[in-house]
């Protein structure tokens, strides 16, 4: 089958917002099949925004997807009762804003919060990992209800304690035991963390609802040192078919670059119109690889 392949839309911006309507005209133009967006700032807007924002897409033969890593002041795994109630309301305003947008997958760091701000020397992260499932129980019921599966992205340990490697996402989605709690795997954070990404991929199995793919530097596949064969061999192996979007991260400045530390220009000096070439040509290779 043909996999869908896609792009986040910050590879072109220096914030986490912008003309969503714009970037996917643009992804559509370059051979994606899929947009990845922030649904973060769509909070408070107006429906016909999130008509519209539907609509450039349904005419586009464009997928949405979403994904965001969640504000330490909406962690669901947090020690204050309140935060942990504000994140559950938080998040179920997103779950609300991508059903109206025809619903689908919110991949990123929903257990907890990024980046993760937590006491130095913990040996035992199990409190708030029971914090999370007992709150991710709620959401993925209401996700259930809305058309919308929830993606629990797997991070290297610099970004988050709680799911570093694809094991503690299955016990972590085992536990919580909806349909609407899935796993979302990432190449930059399992070069980090993982032995192999063959095993990897293996024991999310058929949990792997999401994937995401870059460098090791996070640039876009196919410029660096990542054994692609292996990675896109594991994918058919587990007979995967959900969406396989690549998140580059090439630009210095803002607040784009100040969070991903991107501290030098990754691009070769590319302008928009260079940024574009590199993103075709990844989505090409991607594509090739995928068979």
């Amino acid at each position: 089958m043909k996999h869908r392949i896609g792009i986040y839309f910050a590879y072109w911006t220096q914030e986490w917002d912008g003309d969503f309507i714009y970037y996917i005209d643009k992804a559509a133009r370059l051979g994606f099949d899929t947009l990845e967006i922030c649904p973060a700032n769509l909070i408070g807007q107006p429906e016909e925004k999130y008509r519209a924002i539907r609509r450039a897409a349904e005419d586009a033969g464009l997928d949405l997807t979403y994904c965001i890593g969640i504000a330490p002041q909406y962690d669901i795994s947090s020690e204050d009762a309140a935060i942990r109630r504000k994140g559950v309301a938080y998040q179920k305003q997103l779950i609300d804003i991508v059903e109206k947008m025809g619903g689908g997958p919110i991949g990123g760091i929903l257990y907890s919060c990024w980046p993760g701000a937590f006491t130095r020397g913990i040996t035992d992260k199990r409190p708030w990992w029971e914090r999370s499932v007992g709150h991710m129980r709620e959401l993925a019921s209401y996700a259930e209800d809305h058309g919308v599966t929830l993606c629990m992205e797997v991070v290297n340990r610099f970004e988050n304690i709680l799911l570093n490697t694809a094991e503690e996402a299955v016990r972590y989605c085992r536990e919580v035991d909806s349909p609407a709690c899935r796993i979302l795997l990432d190449t930059f954070h399992m070069n980090i963390e993982e032995d192999s990404f063959e095993e990897a991929i293996a024991a999310a199995g058929e949990l792997l609802y999401h994937f995401h793919i870059g460098e090791t530097n996070r640039k876009p596949p196919g410029l660096g040192k990542m054994n692609w064969d292996t990675i896109c061999g594991a994918l058919r192996g587990i007979g995967y078919t959900g969406h396989v979007v690549m998140e580059p991260f090439v630009r210095m400045g803002g607040t784009v670059g100040g969070d991903i530390k991107v501290w030098r220009d990754l691009s070769g000096g590319c302008d928009e119109n260079g940024l574009d070439r590199m993103a075709a040509d990844a989505c090409r290779f991607i594509r090739d690889m995928l068979g």
